[in-house]
């Protein structure tokens, strides 16, 4: 693999892969664990345990990255996320099992994307810079998220549809059948370019050498700190705003029963991820930064929620939520690019994984915060206290942008 397009073709075919696997279930998660006999409250409890595994394991599995390779952390993702699938559709399978099988389950769930969540982005990004991309990173991870858009769409509608003319096991054979071939296209076609991994006398003292490295260049590095200290605001509010969209919709539309509606939700997200990568190009035009991208983007957002929160009509919260999610998914990108410009190679996965621990940790918080603000006031009303817990996101951009002041972005439309 010589040459950039090589490498991003491989990426946005992992992407499209294991996405398409991953949303399969998305759609009919809650309703599975449903009908396995878990209660409302234990359902959601196995929901909570999938983000205490990304929480724990986010930055190990990035260390594992950054000293046994990145191909390496992927493939034991996918190996991990094909066990946990089969254990959800096993415990499904025998309603008695207890509750404490399924948060073991839901744990080694999160473990499997923690394995994927810092080793992506690092060897694609290793790939390029050693094979002379000239393009942008921005542009790279806009085609990704693209990728990512249309294979969610694809896996959420598929994955109901499955659902509806079969039964809900279907949906999790067929996403385990898909990661098995995530597994042979990443064995066969992902290999670590501009990466070697260092020889190593004691894996506990290069892991230990390799966090103190990875704190060097992330949370001691103003210009990364206050980015990756921003994200719990910004990533605990989308998590609230996902999950709230169903229910609020059918609150709006007047029916407790309409799924296609509730549906409606997942798809709008998808779309997004789509438009948003295609914007990309033209949100970089108008901006000659990175973090005045960042900064425009949350306080659009933030003044968009507030309107979610004040709006009785159905048809006009639809729209602005698929605003708002337009908007998310075109900052996501420039975040992305910004980072790893700022991140050496040999702890990138380390560092992203950190940022991924801290996002995942502001859902933990967050979203029961946001939840219990809509048990109380209503989901309306909780949108507007996300805005507002997203605004706190602003200082730390700013600070960053400070810290940043020689920061210039590269066109996205730069040549490849």
């Amino acid at each position: 693999m010589t040459r950039p397009e090589q490498v991003l073709r491989t990426y946005i075919t992992l992407t499209v892969v294991s996405t398409a696997a991953s949303s399969m279930i998305w759609g009919v998660n809650t309703l599975f664990l449903l009908d396995a006999g878990l209660s409302i409250g234990q359902a959601f409890a196995a929901n909570a345990f999938f983000t205490v595994g990304m929480v724990l394991f986010e930055v190990p599995t990035g260390v594992v990255a950054d000293t046994v390779g990145r191909r390496t952390s992927y493939l034991l993702g996918t190996v991990t996320l094909f066990g946990s699938t089969l254990l959800y559709l096993l415990l499904w399978q025998r309603p008695e099992s207890p509750f404490a099988a399924w948060a073991v389950a839901s744990v080694l769930l999160g473990l499997g994307f923690t394995f994927f969540s810092g080793a992506t982005e690092a060897w694609l990004v290793d790939g390029l810079n050693a094979t002379g991309y000239e393009g942008s990173l921005d542009a790279a991870f806009a085609k990704g998220q693209i990728a990512n858009g249309a294979a969610m769409l694809a896996g959420s509608i598929g994955g109901g549809l499955l659902a509806q003319w079969t039964h809900l096991g279907v949906p999790y054979v067929v996403r385990a059948a898909l990661l098995g071939v995530t597994f042979v296209l990443a064995w066969r076609a992902m290999h670590d370019i501009g990466f070697t991994p260092k020889p190593r006398v004691s894996v506990i003292a290069e892991m230990r050498g390799i966090l103190r490295s990875s704190l060097d260049h992330g949370l001691l590095n103003p210009p990364v700190r206050w980015v990756m200290l921003a994200a719990p605001f910004t990533a605990g509010v989308s998590v609230y705003g996902f999950y709230a969209a169903q229910p609020f919709l059918l609150e709006l539309y007047g029916s407790s029963d309409s799924y296609a509606i509730a549906g409606l939700s997942a798809g709008l997200v998808a779309g997004a991820q789509i438009v948003g990568g295609l914007s990309a190009a033209s949100v970089a035009r108008v901006f000659r930064r990175r973090t005045s991208v960042m900064l425009a983007v949350t306080a659009t957002t933030g003044v968009v929620l507030v309107l979610i929160g004040q709006t009785s009509s159905f048809w006009a919260a639809l729209l602005l939520l698929a605003v708002w999610g337009v908007l998310f998914a075109a900052l996501s990108p420039v975040r992305q690019a910004y980072l790893n410009e700022l991140i050496p190679s040999a702890q990138r996965a380390t560092v992203l994984s950190s940022d991924s621990l801290l996002a995942s940790g502001g859902g933990v918080v967050v979203q029961p915060t946001l939840g219990r603000a809509a048990d109380v006031w209503g989901y309306g009303p909780a949108y507007v206290v996300g805005a507002g817990v997203q605004l706190l996101a602003l200082p730390f951009i700013l600070l960053a942008r400070r810290s940043q002041a020689a920061e210039v972005r590269v066109p996205v439309g730069a040549p490849s």
